[in-house]
């Protein structure tokens, strides 16, 4: 499940390019258009990125949940990158809106928290039964779930929902690690998660703000894989409040995980580790 000498396996990189909480104000760079999302993600993918979170924004730039905005993005990103990873995000952070509509549009994947989770400024509220319904409409509509996990009891609900058969073998994880109601960024904490996770599990970890590169490494060196993005970290140095891009960020990734000897996942290889069905197109 994770490195004890032998060798590592090729690396998924993530890109989360936009989230919910940066803006425009605090990082120009921050794309919340569906055609700076989209241009984003095809730089990305250009450099090795095989996998996409994405959020989408309404004309205000304030997140949305709208089936239509998600569609713009999505067939924007298929059309050049047809074998790219999309997860959409089912996040309840955003109050109002449908959050099961965007599954109606067939990503490969769908995030699923499966826990409340009380953040600086704002919660995600996720009660049991809006967990239980979104999994079963992602089983129905064959959208493997990305299940993030904030704090280690996660991973308990996550064997509970596979027990009752709602959520099905092998499971995708993806620890974020450091941000204030989560669990810290320590590697100890990273080792307890990994080796909580059900039998057959593959996972991916994301540092937040600070911790971004820090965990990005250590998920490298174990084994897992990374999400990158501004949805995590709009600086390149924290303490200097030096802003970075999507694109430098990825960059940084690609770079480490070379001096760390990991080679970079194309998209059909993703497809492959997490047991997702391949899609028309080549790789890059």
């Amino acid at each position: 499940m994770y490195y004890r000498g032998n060798e590592l396996g090729k690396l998924i990189i993530q890109l989360a390019p936009t989230g919910i909480v940066p803006t425009k104000e605090s990082n120009p760079s921050v794309p919340v258009t569906p055609e700076e999302i989209i241009g984003q993600t095809i730089t990305a993918f250009q450099l090795g990125v095989s996998s996409v979170h994405i959020h989408a924004r309404d004309e205000a730039g304030r997140p949305t949940t709208r089936k239509d905005i998600y569609e713009e993005i999505i067939a924007g990103i298929r059309k050049t990158c047809p074998d790219i990873i999309i997860c959409a995000s089912t996040s309840g952070r955003i109050p109002g809106g449908r959050r099961d509509e965007v599954l109606d549009l067939a990503p490969d994947m769908a995030s699923l928290t499966p826990g409340s989770v009380t953040f600086r400024d704002s919660i995600s509220i996720n009660p049991s039964g809006e967990i239980m319904h979104l999994a079963r409409e992602m089983a129905r509509q064959g959208i493997k779930p990305e299940i993030e996990v904030f704090e280690a009891g996660f991973i308990n609900t996550a064997r509970y929902l596979q027990k009752k058969g709602i959520l099905a073998a092998p499971l995708f994880f993806n620890f974020l690690m450091g941000s204030l109601g989560s669990i810290p960024a320590d590697v100890r904490d990273l080792v307890y998660l990994v080796e909580s996770l059900p039998e057959g599990s593959t996972w991916a970890a994301a540092g937040i703000g600070r911790f971004q590169m820090q965990v990005a490494a250590a998920a490298i060196l174990m084994g897992g894989h990374v999400r990158i993005g501004l949805e995590d970290s709009i600086y390149r140095d924290y303490r200097e409040r030096t802003l970075t891009t999507n694109e430098e960020l990825v960059k940084w990734v690609v770079g480490m995980a070379q001096c760390l000897g990991r080679e970079i996942a194309s998209p059909r290889e993703a497809r492959e580790i997490l047991g997702l069905r391949p899609r028309g197109g080549g790789d890059s």
